[in-house]
């Protein structure tokens, strides 16, 4: 049988516990997009100026929402299959290749991420 003490307590408990769970919101994911090309390494280390400016016109700002993580392959096109390998046990949500060699290797190194394929040139 339930007292009146513990049933007041329950009550209680309750109250302040439901404004808490209401509160305390689930902060923003933060997605991690791989980049790779089989081309240098530019000096700031970022990817492409272009793919940051289209991502930020769709509401993900660097830092906030979304994260790069950039591998290159500085011409030596024999890297790439270990470069896009470092980007998936990175766990990134989303690979960017730049040109065939770079999709072709993310390809081969994951069925379960998807990879945005990029052409225009060869890096």
């Amino acid at each position: 049988m339930v007292t009146r003490r513990t049933f007041i307590a329950g009550v209680a408990y309750g109250l302040l516990v439901t404004p808490l769970t209401v509160v305390a919101q689930q902060a923003a994911r933060v997605w991690h997009i791989g980049y790779l090309a089989a081309g240098p390494r530019p000096s700031d280390g970022a990817p492409p100026a272009v793919l940051r400016k289209a991502l930020q016109d769709l509401g993900y700002v660097d830092g906030q929402n979304v994260t790069y993580v950039g591998r290159w392959a500085e011409a030596k096109a024999e890297r790439l299959p270990s470069l896009a390998a470092e980007l998936v046990g990175l766990k990134v949500d989303l690979i960017v290749a730049f040109a065939a060699k770079s999709a072709l290797a993310a390809k081969q190194s994951t069925s379960t991420i998807p990879i945005v394929f990029v052409a225009g040139g060869t890096s």
